[in-house]
Formats: C-alpha cells, sequence, structure tokens
C-alpha cells in the first residue's frame, strides 16, 4: 500500500483471496484487516462509496472533486497519483518490468491519471518504465519528472547540478526515455546551493516557450525559494514529504502555497511503509533498503512510534478501512490542493490506495486523529544527516526561510 513498502525487500509476491462484494482482494489486505481487529463481519459490509458515504456521513470534510479531479495550479490531475520511484528500485531491487507496466496502466484504468517519476530513479530506469507503461495513452495522463543532479552515463550520482545548461540537456534525455515530445510537469528535484534559483526558473521558463515542458514544480523546497522561483516563473506544484507522522510542510510550505494558488504533492504519504503497520519493531531491513540508514526506522524508534499506527488503526475500524487508507484520506482532507502520491508496486496494493478516495473523513475523524497525535513525540529523523542536508530551509523542521532566501543563492546583481 505504501509507496516505499517492505514487500519490496523481500520481493513478496501477495496471493488473492477473499471475495468482498465481488471484488478479490490480496492476502495482505485480509491479513491487514484482521490484525487491525476490524473483524470479518466489518469487512463484508464494505466500504460506503460515493453519495452512500455522504449520506452516512452528512459532517464529511470536502476531499476529491465529484469528478474525482484536483488542480495544482491551473494543472488538472486525478485525486490521487501513482508514485513510480519504487518500481526502480529504493527498498530492495527493482520490480519486473512488465509487472511494473501492468501496475500502472492497471492504475489508470482505475481513474488515476497523475504519474510522478525522477531522471535519478534507477537512475534512469524509472522514466524508461513510466515511458513505455503510458506509451499508449500518453495525451490522457500527466507525467511528472524531476531534474537537479549530476548523473553520469552510467548512472553514478556525484551531487546537486541545476545549471542551466546542465537543466536543458536531462530534459532532453527526459523526453527521450519518456517517450514523449513534452512533460506537463518539471520539477526541480533538490535545491542546488551553487545555482539561483531564478537561473533554473529561467530555465524551465525556456523549455516551456520551447513546448518541452508545460508546468513547472519544485521539490524540497521552503517558502523563499518557492517566492524567488515563482516570480521569474509561476511555480505550478510543490512536493515536499508529508504525512501523519511528519509535518514539516506545516512550518511555512503549505501556507505559502495557498498564498500563491501552488498546489502540493506529498510524497511519502505513508511514512515509508510505517503508517500501514506493516513495518514492525522486529522487522529487518536488507542492505539494498534505504530504511535501514534512517534514524526513524531503527527498531527502538518503530517501538516508540507505534502508537502513530494505533490511532490510524482505531479510526479505521470504525471506517472498514486499513491505517493506511486512514492516512491517505488524512491528506486528501487537509486541502483540495493537495494530490498524494503513493507508491506501490502491485495491483492489490494500488488498489488499496485508490479505495482511500472512497473514505470520508469526518471533522470529528479528523480531530481524533490531531488530538491523538499531540500526545504523539515522534522519535527519530526522517532523513539521515545527508539527506536531510539537501532539503531547502524552511522546509524542514527546525528551520525558518522567514527574513531569509533559503539555501539557494541570490543572483549576482542581487548581492550588489
Amino acid at each position: 500500500m505504501s509507496e516505499k513498502k517492505v514487500w519490496l525487500v523481500t520481493g513478496a509476491r501477495s496471493g488473492m483471496s477473499v471475495d468482498i462484494n465481488g471484488r478479490t482482494l490480496p492476502d495482505r489486505r485480509r491479513a491487514l484487516a484482521a490484525g487491525l481487529g476490524l473483524g470479518a463481519a466489518a469487512l463484508l459490509t464494505g466500504m460506503p462509496t460515493g453519495a452512500r458515504a455522504q449520506q452516512a456521513n452528512p459532517s464529511a470534510l470536502p476531499q476529491a472533486a465529484p469528478n474525482g479531479r484536483r488542480r495544482l495550479g491551473s494543472l488538472e490531475v486525478s485525486a490521487l497519483g501513482l508514485g513510480c520511484q519504487n518500481f526502480a528500485g529504493m527498498y530492495g531491487p527493482p520490480v519486473d518490468r512488465q509487472e511494473a507496466i501492468r501496475v500502472m496502466r492497471a492504475a489508470y484504468d482505475r481513474g488515476v491519471t497523475f504519474f510522478d517519476v525522477a531522471e535519478v530513479y534507477g537512475p534512469f530506469l524509472g522514466e524508461e518504465m513510466v515511458g513505455e507503461a503510458l506509451a499508449p495513452i500518453r495525451d490522457k495522463v500527466v507525467i511528472a519528472t524531476k531534474f537537479g543532479f549530476d548523473i553520469t552515463p552510467d548512472g553514478q550520482v556525484r551531487g546537486a547540478n541545476s545549471r542551466p545548461d546542465n537543466v536543458k540537456r536531462v530534459t532532453e534525455a527526459s523526453l527521450r526515455r519518456l517517450k514523449t515530445d513534452y512533460i506537463d510537469l518539471q520539477y526541480q528535484h533538490r535545491v542546488d546551493p551553487t545555482v539561483p534559483i531564478e537561473d533554473v526558473a529561467g530555465a524551465v521558463q525556456d523549455l516551456i516557450r520551447e513546448g518541452k515542458v508545460r508546468y513547472f514544480g519544485l521539490s524540497a523546497a521552503g517558502s523563499a525559494t518557492i517566492r524567488r522561483a515563482h516570480r521569474v516563473q509561476p511555480v505550478t506544484a510543490v512536493q515536499n514529504e508529508y504525512s501523519v507522522w511528519t509535518r514539516d510542510p506545516e512550518i511555512e510550505v503549505l501556507a505559502t502555497c495557498e498564498e500563491l494558488g501552488i498546489g502540493f504533492v506529498p510524497w511519502s504519504p505513508l511514512g515509508m511503509g510505517y503508517l500501514t503497520g506493516t513495518v514492525t519493531p522486529l522487522m529487518v531491513h536488507g542492505s539494498a533498503d534505504l530504511r535501514a540508514t534512517l534514524p526513524r526506522f531503527t527498531p527502538e524508534a518503530r517501538r516508540a512510534n507505534w502508537p502513530v499506527v494505533e490511532l490510524l488503526q482505531r479510526v479505521g475500524a470504525r471506517k472498514q478501512a486499513t491505517p493506511g487508507q486512514i492516512a491517505l484520506a488524512w491528506l486528501l482532507a487537509r486541502k483540495p490542493w493537495i494530490v498524494p502520491i503513493p507508491g506501490p508496486t502491485t495491483r492489490g496494493h494500488m488498489e488499496e490506495n485508490t479505495d482511500a478516495l472512497q473514505l470520508q473523513l469526518t471533522s470529528a475523524d479528523i480531530k481524533e486523529i490531531e488530538d491523538g497525535f499531540a500526545r504523539i513525540r515522534v522519535q527519530g529523523a526522517r532523513l539521515n544527516e545527508p539527506m536531510l542536508a539537501m532539503i531547502d530551509t524552511g522546509a524542514k523542521l527546525g528551520t525558518s526561510s522567514k527574513g531569509g532566501h533559503g539555501m539557494s543563492p541570490l543572483p549576482r546583481n542581487a548581492r550588489q
């Protein structure tokens, strides 16, 4: 269910069983529901959908528009996107290419039209998979990708590089891998501390004028950087980590997006799998699993943070939903311009995620989550030190860009 989950490490495949309302569900969903104490009777009633759900919850907060779409600035996308990082491997080996293609096309059949990838995923493999999967339906989907690193032809990543000449060069390579002649949404992946953001925005503006890019976005950026970029080329979306247990964007980024009319795309909306309740304290992460290097994923931290999962479980028990679905519904209820991008690698997990769109959280549900979380002190930093060092000022806890200019250096004429 998560975009960053342990099933990537184990390589396990879900078996299929349990027919509920005519639908065949994976074993994992059955086990998850049983483990959460939802009970067979609750499962067999099915999840309220559409008008029935709204009637059952008259105080439901607005989530997806009636047509299941949302707007990032002026770009219309599905209310839930598909993060494609994990197909290329991050917590284990890459997913079989044909299986990845099947999952992406099945997601489209379920209404997902927003697909997120980056040149560094693989590197390059993620874009290749997305390009092959979406080529037959290119005019019906929105493809987002990212630049911002110095990557050798053999895939060695050598730090940040958002120099305008590099931005334009790697865009051509991304277009070839994505099998398209335009990119719908192009993000700077990380703020480059050596290149003024005005220069980066200007490079993307050139690409937009040439018809190679439609919209501009920023990832892991704080308010000062967002504002500076927006003055040169309107920013359509900001993609930062955000979930029930990672609240960094609430420092300043969400307010900035709302003020400027910018959409927000939470990455890791399921807490790298932890919020699904499947990443237990006893689980051992393999050497290829990024989470093995993260302070929040030590056995001690996982044990200390388990009350977050229990909180989501309690709400889910009433909603006949898994904790991960509650975590996605919570994000969708925050603002109508928030579009999470979980990244499942199997069809069953993708279906679990999209089922969250049918959930309606009431104001009481939201209050329970907020009040419960306020009593929990999350243990461990969300990323390791080298990774946190690449996150812009104001986009991570304990920092603010107010009165400053963020990590991006000022243009030369502004320093005089």
